[in-house]
C-alpha cells in the first residue's frame, strides 16, 4: 500500500508478564508453537502491501533484534526503505535512560526519522496484540470517513486494566467519548491500532513536545478529541492483547481451538516468522499426543496432551505433559509431570520432576531453568 507507512511500537516492559519478560520484550515474546507476538503487527502491515516499516525500541531488545534481523523473512528487506529498527541511540532527546513514558515520548525521540517517511499516512500498531486484520480495508474506510484518526476497535470487552481504552461511538461510527483505568468499562475497547495522516503526526509530536505531554490517550484522544474528528473501526474478529501471564496462558490455549486458529491464520492473511531449518518431529509411537500443537524438530517419546510445545522440545519416555506451553528446545525428563507449566526457552526437568498448577495459575519457569 504505498500511501501508507507502519510504525510498530516495541517498546516497554509489561510486569504482568513476569518471567517471559526478564530478558526479551512483549515484543519478541514466542506465541502459538512457532511465532512472536511481533510478527502479527509485522505481517498484517506486509499482507496490506506496506513496504516501509520502523520499529522503535527500548530496553531488552536483543531478542527482537535476533529475531527480526533485516525484515528479510517480511520481505522488507529492501535498499530503499523497508524495515528500520529504532532502539534507543537513535533518540536525540531523551530524558535519560529510563524508558518512554508513552507514544508521544517515543514519537519525538524519533522525529528525525517520522520526517522522513515517504507516505501520506502512517499506521500506528502495539506490537503486543495477537491479531490478523485487512488494514487495506481500515485505510479505505479512514479515507472515506474524512476522520483526522481512526482507531481499530472491538466489541469484545476483555478484562479491565489501567493499560486499556475504550470508546463510545455514536451512530455514524464517531468516537464521543474515551476512557481508561476503569473498573466497568463499556463501549468499544481499544486495539491500540490507529491511522492518520504524517502531517497531522508531525503536527501532534510537536504539539506534545511543547507543552511536556507523553501520552497519546490522554493527549490526544482525551486532550483534543473537540478539535479532532476521531472514527471507530469495529473489528468483530479474533484479537487479543498480551499484558499478563493470565493473558498470555489463556490465549495461548485458545489456539488449541480450530475455529480461532482458523479466524486467527486465513491462507489469504498468512502470518510471517524467522524461518529455521530443522528436521520434523519424531513421536514414538508407544508415546502420545492429543489437541496439541507441535512444531518442528520435537522428540515426543512420552505423552503429551492439551499443549502447545515450539521447536526442539523433547519429553522423555514416561513423562506426561498436560495443560502446557513449552517453549523451544525445552527437555522433560523420563517420567516427569507436569501440568499447566509455561517453561521459557531452553528450561530442563529432570527426571522423575513433578510440577502441577492450575490453569487459572499457570506455573512460569525463567529462560534457561533447571528444575
Amino acid at each position: 500500500m504505498k500511501g501508507l507507512h507502519g510504525l510498530i511500537f516495541a517498546y516497554g516492559k509489561h510486569l504482568g508478564l513476569r518471567e517471559l519478560t526478564e530478558r526479551r520484550s512483549p515484543a519478541s515474546v514466542p506465541f502459538g508453537g512457532r511465532y512472536r507476538l511481533i510478527d502479527f503487527a509485522l505481517s498484517n502491515m506486509v499482507n496490506a502491501g506496506i513496504d516501509d516499516v520502523g520499529v522503535v525500541l527500548q530496553g531488552n531488545y536483543q531478542s527482537l533484534l535476533d529475531h527480526v534481523g533485516s525484515g528479510k523473512d517480511w520481505d522488507l528487506s529492501r535498499k530503499h526503505g523497508g524495515l528500520r529498527l529504532l532502539p534507543p541511540f537513535a533518540v536525540t532527546q531523551h530524558r535519560d535512560d529510563s524508558a518512554f513514558r508513552g507514544k508521544m515520548e517515543a514519537l519525538a525521540g524519533v522525529e528525525s526519522y517520522l520526517e522522513k517517511i515517504r507516505q501520506d499516512h502512517v499506521v500506528l500498531a502495539d506490537s503486543d496484540t495477537v491479531i490478523n486484520i485487512p488494514l487495506q480495508e481500515v485505510y479505505e474506510a479512514h479515507l472515506k470517513s474524512g476522520a483526522d484518526i481512526t482507531a481499530v476497535c472491538t466489541r469484545t470487552l476483555g478484562e479491565p486494566d489501567e493499560s486499556a481504552t475504550y470508546f463510545q461511538v455514536d451512530g455514524e461510527g464517531r468516537i464521543t467519548s474515551t476512557v481508561f483505568d476503569v473498573k466497568e468499562p463499556e463501549g468499544l475497547q481499544g486495539l491500540n491500532l490507529f491511522i492518520l495522516s504524517k502531517e497531522l503526526l508531525m503536527k501532534l509530536v510537536a504539539e506534545c513536545k511543547r507543552t511536556g505531554h507523553y501520552s497519546f490517550r490522554s493527549a490526544v484522544l482525551q486532550g483534543m478529541a473537540d478539535q479532532l474528528k476521531l472514527n471507530a473501526f469495529v473489528w468483530d474478529g479474533y484479537a487479543a492483547q498480551i499484558r499478563t501471564l493470565a493473558d498470555y496462558y489463556g490465549r495461548s490455549m485458545e489456539m488449541l481451538d480450530p475455529e480461532i486458529r482458523k479466524n486467527l491464520f486465513p491462507r489469504e492473511r498468512p502470518i510471517y516468522t524467522k524461518e529455521l531449518n530443522v528436521a520434523s518431529t519424531y513421536l514414538d509411537p508407544d508415546g502420545g499426543c492429543i489437541n496439541s500443537l507441535v512444531a518442528d524438530g520435537c522428540t515426543i517419546e512420552g505423552t503429551v496432551e492439551n499443549s502447545i510445545l515450539f521447536r526442539g522440545v523433547s519429553v522423555a519416555k514416561g513423562a506426561v505433559v498436560k495443560n502446557c506451553i513449552l517453549m523451544q528446545n525445552v527437555t522433560v525428563g523420563e517420567d516427569a509431570e507436569l501440568d499447566a507449566v509455561i517453561a521459557d526457552k531452553n528450561v530442563r526437568i529432570t527426571d522423575g520432576c513433578t510440577l502441577v498448577a492450575s490453569p487459572k495459575y499457570p506455573m512460569a519457569l525463567a529462560k534457561n531453568a533447571e528444575i
